[in-house]
């Protein structure tokens, strides 16, 4: 059985690209960002009640950028539902501790933890819970701060 003409030009193509971006020069360490002379910082602001954001992306980024050095300094910030969520789930708070004994900052809301009735159980986890909307604003309009939502 023969392929038709249009599905065979469309494989060919296919098979040109592939061959074209597998052929493209790559950076020497494509794992590791370029180096800057500044000093790099990242707040990520954790909002999310899902748990599988927390576990699977959020948590798991933030860590990663600390212990790879990717930023100088490492900032997590707890803000709404993921209070809550951090305050119900044992994996979760190990996964903290965990990035606090690497250097990550970590913080929380005192009105949304308040709002959730978990704010003595963050602040057993030795969180920083305190009136973040100052310095949040103060992130996010500084110049050597990026933030990142999650």
């Amino acid at each position: 059985m023969r392929t038709p003409a249009p599905v065979a030009a469309l494989l060919v193509i296919a098979c040109a690209l592939l061959a074209l971006n597998l052929a493209a020069p790559r950076p020497a360490d494509a794992q590791q960002p370029a180096a800057s002379d500044e000093p790099t910082r990242l707040a990520v602001l954790w909002t999310s009640g899902d748990p599988e954001v927390a576990h699977r992306v959020g948590l798991m980024f933030t860590h990663a950028t600390r212990r790879a050095q990717w930023w100088d300094e490492t900032r997590l910030i707890i803000w709404g539902p993921s209070a809550r969520l951090l305050a119900a789930d044992k994996d979760l708070q190990a996964k903290i501790a965990e990035m606090k004994a690497d250097g990550v900052m970590v913080q929380a809301c005192v009105v949304c933890a308040d709002s959730y009735g978990v704010t003595e159980e963050l602040r057993a986890m030795d969180i920083e819970v305190k009136p973040m909307g100052a310095p949040l604003t103060g992130l996010l309009k500084a110049s050597d701060w990026e933030v990142l939502t999650f």
